[in-house]
């Protein structure tokens, strides 16, 4: 994500997931009655997975393998219809369990084929499913819900969720952004695939995340069906829609990219989207191959957002970007969303990563050197009694987490580690990142082992001074 301010003025898989989510249910579990040995030990999934930053978010006791999204929308009415079927598999023996939803309201619901019991508190959408669930049971919710659905305030103050706009609706959904339009675990640590089927008045656009598969137009309407089919956590989820000149090409090393530009945003986008193929290629180069089926962007015109963020395969800008917001985003292709973080505090390693790959961009390009950037007077150059040295990097809080310090003293982070364990082992490390966690969850403690390992050094002390400490480093 970027923004001009940051955010701040304007805003598992597999073995390693069943684990933190039994993890976070077994305060839930209910034991067998002792003369039952082997019978299932029904009870209630966690509704939470207990991020600090966000309490309620994400839910226990099953694992998401696909949504499957269709919706009706109507920018002059701004009303929704939609029917979401989520399939899951429990991972503990459920007789209730939890989605998060902040959206329009609920018409119906249904477990498999048979209705199920359901009531709303807050953002918890808890479900009593009739016949319960075994553990390892494939199932699936489909829920139905029509209405507007609604904006969220971050408490940085910024909005996301479905931001409708003079033609459309910007859809981002970093932090907890993606309930409003889309009932789900929205917890980054339960990726999962997407598939989308969205149907509009003809002439509007709808771009969502991976590959356009059809577009069908009849009766004055257009359906668009997009597929995701790499796991994505669901606050890179989108379906940005409106009035877009819609441009497909492809990059020299074959990464194909679908660009959509607001009309009136298409002159002043110019610079930023004629490097992207460059910008893919060049980051590949050095991060190791791009792990998605398609790139691309959308950038649109939605003055009360103020920030760009990430989507997968599709970053969203809400305004026309220079070429290094455009680096920035593209860079979190890799960092942040097929690596992702599992819980909020470790931000860092999505921002840090595509702050410092901004700057090699620029280096590449001509422009600063990493280490003058480096010392430049908004980065290092800050005196020691600035604030920035007063929050720390790898727990910034819910306010401050995209706020200047996980982007730059993130991105400062590396540039130093790259420097102590020297180039070789630093390029060796981040390619062998993004290598070893695709379309995985990875944490702040799994990156310092990673560079232990490929730099053949004790680094506690490094990163206890950068990522863990208050106030400007000044020995490491």
């Amino acid at each position: 994500m970027t923004s001009s301010r940051s955010r701040r003025a304007a805003r598992l898989g597999g073995a390693a997931l069943a684990a933190a989510l039994l993890t976070a249910t077994q305060a839930t579990t209910a034991l067998a009655a002792p003369g039952n040995p082997g019978e299932p030990r029904y009870s209630a999934g966690a509704p939470s997975l207990g991020d600090p930053y966000f309490p309620d978010q994400g839910n226990g006791g099953y694992d998401v393998r696909h949504y499957d999204v269709t919706f009706t929308y109507d920018p002059a009415t701004k009303v929704m219809d939609a029917t979401t079927v989520i399939t899951a598999v429990a991972t503990q023996d459920l007789d209730r369990f939890d989605l998060d939803f902040r959206g329009p309201q609920i018409t119906s619901l249904k477990v498999g084929k048979h209705p199920a019991a359901y009531r709303r508190d807050g953002q918890e959408l808890v479900v009593t499913p009739r016949p319960k669930l075994k553990t390892g049971e494939a199932f699936t919710v489909t829920v139905t819900y029509a209405g507007t659905p609604p904006v969220v305030t971050d408490p940085d103050g910024s909005i996301e969720g479905w931001v409708p706009t003079d033609d459309g609706a910007f859809v981002p959904g970093e932090p907890q952004g993606a309930p409003a339009w889309l009932p789900a675990n929205d917890s980054p640590a339960d990726k999962a695939t997407f598939t989308f089927r969205a149907t509009v008045p003809e002439g509007v656009t709808v771009v969502g995340n991976g590959r356009l598969v059809s577009t069908t137009t009849a009766n004055g309407k257009t359906t668009f069906v997009w597929d995701s089919a790499e796991p994505m956590a669901t606050y890179l989820a989108t379906v940005t829609l409106g009035n877009f000149v819609v441009n497909e090409t492809t990059t020299p090393g074959g990464i194909p990219v679908y660009t959509a530009v607001d009309p009136r945003l298409v002159t002043q986008s110019a610079a930023a989207v004629a490097r992207i193929p460059d910008i893919l290629d060049y980051f590949s180069s050095i991060f190791g191959p791009y792990p998605f089926n398609q790139a691309g962007a959308v950038i649109d015109r939605a003055p009360d957002v103020g920030y760009a963020l990430e989507s997968q395969t599709k970053p969203i800008f809400s305004s026309a970007p220079g070429v290094g917001t455009m680096a920035h985003e593209l860079a979190h292709q890799w960092y942040g969303d097929s690596v992702s973080v599992g819980k909020w505090s470790d931000i860092w390693l999505n921002e840090g990563f595509a702050t410092y790959a901004t700057w090699l961009w620029t280096e590449h390009t001509g422009g600063a050197t990493a280490q003058q950037t480096f010392n430049g007077s908004g980065n290092y150059g800050r005196a020691a009694t600035s604030s920035f040295w007063q929050i720390v990097t790898a727990d910034p809080g819910p306010e401050d987490m995209f706020g200047n310090v996980p982007y730059n003293r993130g991105a400062m982070t590396l540039h130093a580690l790259r420097g102590k364990i020297g180039d070789a082992a630093f390029f060796t490390l981040i390619k062998d990142w993004a290598s070893r966690q695709r379309y995985g969850n990875a944490s702040t403690a799994d990156f310092i082992r990673a560079a232990e390992e490929v730099s053949g050094m004790d680094l506690k002390a490094f990163f206890d001074v950068w990522l863990f400490q208050k106030g400007k480093p000044v020995s490491w």
